[in-house]
């Protein structure tokens, strides 16, 4: 699976347990939900400081985005 697929989905997964819309992710980091909807899908990746954000607003970490233990 393509890395980009593939954190967009733990990113994805995440926030659904959070009980986020994507909607409201996208107001959290200043974007149109349009443009957070690539993130979880795969189409456009993510940069480090949106890692970093996006990781501490859901309470996970990068490891748990690239599946490393």
């Amino acid at each position: 699976m393509d890395i980009s697929k593939s954190v967009g989905k733990v990113i994805k997964q995440a926030r659904k347990d959070k009980g986020l819309t994507q909607r409201e992710m996208a107001s959290k980091f200043r974007m149109t939900q349009q443009q957070y909807s690539r993130f979880e899908n795969g189409i456009f990746e993510l940069n480090y400081s949106q890692i970093i954000l996006i990781c501490k607003y859901l309470d996970i970490t990068p490891n748990d985005l690239f599946d490393f233990e």
